[in-house]
């Protein structure tokens, strides 16, 4: 019997991601490559994230089955059994029967067919349960730390050392909101390209074509897709695909016409063509990544949006930097965990663990420094992450603030155009929050540069 196309590809994405250390964005697009039907495609992508975010809540199933730990299963069997798992309590159109018989069939073809019968039993007891399972319940109150623990680690599916901190930070009902907000899926977020069109155009644009969209809550160019798909229209540079948070990142940097301004880890591209539009196209806007192959790939994205003061360089990853210290504002879209995008990624949480932050936090006090370098006495730097922690976050900021006593910290309220002030902290800092604003974790300072040169030192 064949095993449904959606399946099986969902399956040798999750066991690239589980076991070959390959990320979700490539692991997914060169499955759903091999998939001709864009149905097949849709369902793969939702198999494969939706396990990924679920998977702990899945293994605490399939432990009552084992009965013994499980790392003791087989890597293929854990994946077949959470995928299907995943069907079977999230995908309600989806027949119990068709997952059930597909992964009796994928332990054949991951070779395991002695498995069969284990995985039969982890599905059949799980849909005798379906409705009542055995999952830690949430706690009368909150301030039992153990139980809130265990069900925000197990039955919203997160890392215990990860909803540790944010429970230490926030309380139990804004870290219980995060979970469940990381558990939800995100909708498509487009940023119009006010180069080529505005927002009201481009809805009314997309409407023409049956795509309905809203206007984001804070993101002044932003769209929310809420039917119909404008990633099937021809590309004609009128938007990009950009996450809301991510949109305010531009907006913090301040960027103007006729400045000279480095956006340094410029790729995929979507904040560069924002500050381009920012400039009006005038001034000098230098965008560069240490990543040949990407600084390529940028190249499309910039023609097409129609950013003509756009100056591309592929940067060496160690070292100073091959600029002189003259630029007005630079933008340092630091490299980081990525735990404030599990929503997006989920693998992410997976994937990280609380030891690597410090390792983190060090390569970004040195690309601070690097880009330090660069700014003019008076300039502006941004620093920015997509990270929820304040390793990487205020604890960087702080650093490079007392090796550089004469830089200082801007509270961005004394300046920032009225859309970005409620997302601005009690300091001026961007930071996006789930439970305050329904958007990823994002942060950013301003930081102002004194007359002291920064030299930067080697080790990024």
């Amino acid at each position: 019997m064949a095993i449904s196309p959606a399946r099986l590809a969902a399956f040798h994405a999750l066991t690239a991601i589980s076991f070959d250390h390959e990320d979700l964005p490539s692991a997914l697009a060169r499955s759903r490559s091999r998939l001709p039907d864009e149905r097949d495609r849709s369902l793969t992508a939702a198999i494969v994230t939706g396990t990924l975010r679920w998977q702990r809540r899945f293994d605490h199933l399939i432990q009552q089955v084992a009965r013994r730990p499980l790392s003791k299963l087989d890597a293929a069997v854990l994946t077949i059994a959470r995928l299907s798992l995943f069907q079977i309590l999230f995908l309600d159109r989806v027949p119990a029967a068709a997952v059930v018989d597909d992964a009796v069939n994928l332990t054949r073809t991951a070779k395991v067919p002695s498995a069969s019968g284990f995985i039969n039993a982890v599905l059949r007891a799980t849909l005798r349960q379906r409705h009542r399972l055995p999952l830690p319940p949430r706690p009368a109150k909150g301030d039992n730390r153990d139980d809130a623990l265990r069900y925000l680690g197990i039955t919203l599916s997160h890392p215990d050392w990860l909803v540790a901190r944010w429970l230490e930070r926030y309380g139990f009902d804004d870290t219980e909101h995060w979970a469940q907000f990381n558990n939800d899926a995100a909708r498509l977020t487009l940023r119009a390209n006010r180069l080529r069109v505005s927002r009201d155009t481009l809805r009314e644009t997309l409407a023409a074509d049956e795509i309905e969209t809203e206007a984001t809550r804070y993101a002044p160019e932003g769209l929310v897709v809420t039917s119909g798909n404008p990633l099937r229209r021809p590309s004609d540079g009128t938007f990009l695909v950009q996450d809301e948070a991510s949109q305010l990142v531009p907006l913090a940097l301040g960027a103007r016409p006729g400045e000279r301004i480095l956006d340094l880890c410029a790729s995929p591209g979507g904040k560069t063509v924002a500050i381009a539009s920012s400039m009006d196209n005038a001034g000098v806007l230098v965008a560069s990544d240490v990543r040949a192959r990407r600084v390529a790939l940028m190249r499309d994205t910039i023609r097409s949006s129609g950013a003509t003061n756009v100056h591309l360089v592929h940067i060496p990853s160690t070292g100073p930097l091959p600029f002189e210290r003259a630029f007005d504002r630079v933008l340092v879209d630091a490299p980081c965990s990525g735990l404030g995008t599990v929503r997006r990624d989920p693998d992410i949480k997976w994937r990280r663990e609380e030891a690597d932050l410090a390792g983190m936090a060090g390569r970004q006090i040195e690309l601070l420094t690097r880009a330090a370098s660069v700014v003019r006495p008076g300039g502006r730097l941004l620093y920015a992450t997509c990270s929820s922690e304040p390793e990487e976050n205020d604890d960087v900021v702080r650093a490079f603030l007392a090796r550089h006593p004469l830089w200082r910290a801007v509270d961005l309220r004394m300046e920032a155009e009225p859309a970005l002030l409620p997302v601005l902290d009690d300091q001026g800092r961007l930071r996006t929050l789930p439970f305050a604003h329904g958007l990823e974790a994002f942060f950013a300072t301003a930081l102002m540069a004194g007359s002291d040169p920064v030299t930067a030192r080697t080790g990024v």
